[in-house]
C-alpha cells in the first residue's frame, strides 16, 4: 500500500482539484444506485460556494491520487449555520459565531479502501491545528431508525467533540454535511469542540 501524505491546499489549488475531490466524495458516500451524478453535481455546486467562503481551509490525503480530504470555513457572522436548531442555542455559541470566531467543518471524507488507517484523524488534526477560532462546529446526518449506528458521530465523540443538539432537515445544507439540491435530507446532529492550541 502506498504511503499517504497530507498537504494543505490554497483556495486556488482546491478549485483546481475540485473534480478529484468530487470523485472522492462520490466514492466515500456511495448512495442509491443511479444517484452518483446528482450527488456529484450537488457536491460540486456546494464546493464552489464553500471555496469562496471567508477563512476557507482544506487538507487532502494523497497516495498516488486523492484518498481523502477535510475542509471548512469561518461561520458567517449572521449565524446561518444554526437555522433550524431544535431547542435553545446557548448564548455563548451565538456570540462566538457573531464575533467571527466559529469554524464550520464542512466535509471530512476518506475512501472506503483507506478507512481505519487513521487518515481521517490526521486530516482533522491538520485542518484544525492552526485555526484562530474559539469553536469548531460540524453537523452529521442522524441515522434513520434502522438500527444502524452513526459512524460519523461515533468518530467525533471519540475525538473529544460534544454533541450540542440537532438541526431540522435541510438546515445545514449550505454549510456542508452532504445535503444538496435534489437530495432528500434528514435531521442532523450538531457537534462542537474547542480547537487544540
Amino acid at each position: 500500500m502506498a504511503e499517504v501524505y497530507l498537504r494543505r491546499l490554497s483556495r486556488w489549488q482546491a478549485e483546481q482539484q475540485r473534480h478529484s475531490v468530487a470523485d472522492v466524495h462520490v466514492t466515500a458516500y456511495r448512495g442509491a444506485a443511479g444517484a452518483e451524478y446528482r450527488d456529484r453535481q450537488g457536491f460540486l455546486s456546494r464546493f464552489e460556494q464553500h471555496v469562496q467562503r471567508t477563512g476557507f481551509d482544506m487538507v487532502v490525503a494523497d497516495a498516488t491520487g486523492l484518498v481523502g480530504c477535510a475542509y471548512g470555513f469561518r461561520a458567517d457572522r449572521a449565524g446561518e449555520w444554526w437555522a433550524g436548531f431544535r431547542g435553545d442555542l446557548p448564548t455563548e455559541i451565538e456570540e462566538l459565531t457573531a464575533s467571527g470566531r466559529t469554524f464550520l467543518l464542512a466535509e471530512l471524507m476518506v475512501l472506503p479502501a483507506h478507512r481505519r488507517e487513521g487518515i481521517a484523524t490526521r486530516l482533522g488534526e491538520r485542518l484544525l491545528a492552526r485555526l484562530a477560532t474559539d469553536l469548531v462546529v460540524a453537523a452529521v446526518d442522524r441515522p434513520v431508525d434502522d438500527g444502524r449506528e452513526n459512524a460519523a458521530a461515533q468518530t467525533l465523540h471519540a475525538w473529544g467533540w460534544s454533541q450540542l443538539g440537532e438541526l431540522a432537515p435541510r438546515a445545514f445544507s449550505d454549510a456542508g454535511s452532504g445535503a444538496g439540491p435534489g437530495r432528500e435530507t434528514v435531521a442532523q446532529e450538531v457537534w462542537i469542540r474547542r480547537p487544540l492550541r
